[in-house]
């Protein structure tokens, strides 16, 4: 695979604007739609928050700006599939940090997980997977090519919220962010979501190679985030409705510039101080980043559901109210999110017939009856159109000035 990054870094220019400064905002919402600029004058309705960073390489220095607009880090949204972009991450970087210790493992070994607890679930057979064996290496694919929820819930078991909480602080990276269950499936409460089945690493004969232990997490991750209860209603797993807020209060949450400088770690780690990267190998580095960037067409076991996952499936900025191709010269390295009314996209963009590159994160939540767990969210009428509208209105921009 082509190195994107091999790029000598003389000079690293990071800077971060004034987080109020909305002149740019204003030139590139200029020429939306009427439903985009409905969106943005209703701004605080719809929780909107973006964070826009062009990039520009001159000579051998790379200069990112952060552009905020309507930035609230302290205020809850729900990030819902976001979070398993780091959590993909970290648990390369604990691969990494097993093979320094020794174990003989990588992302492509075979795995059996156990369940020693209820509501927790065995795996031993993957048949998305080409050997029918789940591995570290294909839960990513699958969470980058169709946002899959037990391919997140497996790397969150092998990796625990406290290495997964504690790492992602440690780095500088998480503030008041936090990832604290699983995602998708029911019947884990909040403690039980500190726990993780042992997960054993198989050589191909089936002998053991190493045991990842059972955990229970011992560290309070429950950060300060303000407005965790939302709406005016919610409707119960039994199908009641109470007319009482819905509570946040022990959910996931991860800020969108946190969410952006995970991701800008992954793509230019030679940015960042050794203790601010994740600890993974140049070749899982790689790896990922060409997972991020892969349509589900690029997979086997969805080439037949082209119709189903098209290539803007999880691609909201630009593409993802529209089934037609992504043209070859635009990658999109991302991670989405939607649930309980909330979208989220954090993507960084390449466009090279155009020259020009970006990074993006925005959030929008569209929850027009205030009632959560109804399943009645304004994701197609505006959701995913402000965030396609949204991408094409920065690419444009980036082109305009290049």
């Amino acid at each position: 695979m082509q190195r994107l990054f091999g790029i000598c870094i003389v000079l690293v220019l990071i800077s971060c604007q004034d987080k109020s400064n909305t002149t740019i905002f204003e030139s590139v919402f200029e020429g939306g739609s009427e439903l985009h600029q409905s969106v943005i004058d209703q701004k605080d309705k719809f929780e909107i928050q973006i964070l826009f960073s062009p990039i520009e390489r001159k000579d051998d220095s790379i200069h990112i700006e952060d552009h905020f607009f309507n930035y609230r880090p302290g205020e809850y949204f729900y990030p819902a599939s976001t979070v398993k972009m780091p959590v993909a991450f970290m648990a390369l970087q604990k691969l990494e940090e097993l093979r320094s210790a020794g174990i003989a493992i990588d992302r492509n070994t075979w795995m059996k997980i156990d369940s020693i607890r209820p509501p927790q679930t065995p795996v031993v057979m993957d048949s998305t997977n080409r050997e029918n064996r789940p591995t570290i290496g294909h839960y990513i694919d699958k969470i980058f090519a169709v946002s899959d929820n037990d391919a997140y819930n497996r790397l969150y078991e092998f990796c625990g919220s406290d290495y997964i909480n504690a790492g992602l602080r440690g780095k500088g990276i998480f503030t008041n962010s936090r990832i604290i269950h699983r995602v998708g499936v029911g019947g884990f409460s909040y403690e039980e979501n500190k726990h993780a089945p042992p997960i054993h690493f198989l050589d191909k004969e089936e002998n053991t190679i190493f045991t990842n232990s059972s955990t229970f997490a011992q560290g309070n991750h429950l950060t300060i985030v303000e407005n965790t209860q939302k709406g005016v209603a919610f409707i119960t797993n039994e199908g009641e409705k109470e007319n009482t807020p819905f509570d946040f209060s022990k959910k996931n949450f991860i800020n969108i510039n946190d969410l952006q400088e995970s991701l800008k770690r992954v793509v230019f780690p030679e940015l960042f101080h050794p203790e601010e990267r994740y600890k993974m190998s140049e070749n899982d580095r790689l790896f990922v980043v060409e997972s991020m960037a892969k349509l589900p067409k690029d997979h086997p076991y969805l080439n037949e559901m082209k119709e189903e996952y098209y290539d803007g499936y999880v691609k909201f900025f630009l593409f993802g109210d529209s089934k037609n191709p992504i043209p070859e010269h635009i990658k999109i390295r991302n991670k989405v999110g939607f649930a309980y009314g909330y979208l989220t996209d954090c993507a960084y963009i390449q466009d090279t017939k155009e020259g020009i590159e970006y990074f993006l994160t925005a959030t929008i939540h569209v929850n027009e009856n205030q009632t959560y767990n109804d399943g009645v969210y304004e994701y197609d009428e505006v959701g995913i159109p402000f965030l396609a509208e949204t991408g094409r209105l920065f690419h444009k921009y980036m082109i305009k000035n290049k």
